[in-house]
């Protein structure tokens, strides 16, 4: 476990003191779960623009090949 050193804005910082007074769960175990959940949505943020990338190049490649057959 790495231990680092984390500027929160006051707002941000006030607003889950709040949520944590009524959920009764560790800051610290808060604050791992927010960064999980935030770093599964930008690894599936990436998987969706690779797949948008290949979807295209794998579509203008099909239509390469439909070219070649209507010339047949």
């Amino acid at each position: 476990m790495k231990i680092i050193s984390l500027k929160i804005d006051d707002r941000v910082f006030v607003e889950t003191e709040e949520i944590l007074s009524h959920i009764q769960k560790p800051r610290n175990i808060y604050i791992n779960e927010a960064i999980k959940n935030y770093n599964r949505l930008q690894k599936k943020a990436l998987i969706e623009e690779k797949l948008k990338l290949e979807s295209t190049l794998v579509r203008q490649e099909s239509l390469n090949i439909l070219k070649e057959f209507d010339s047949i």
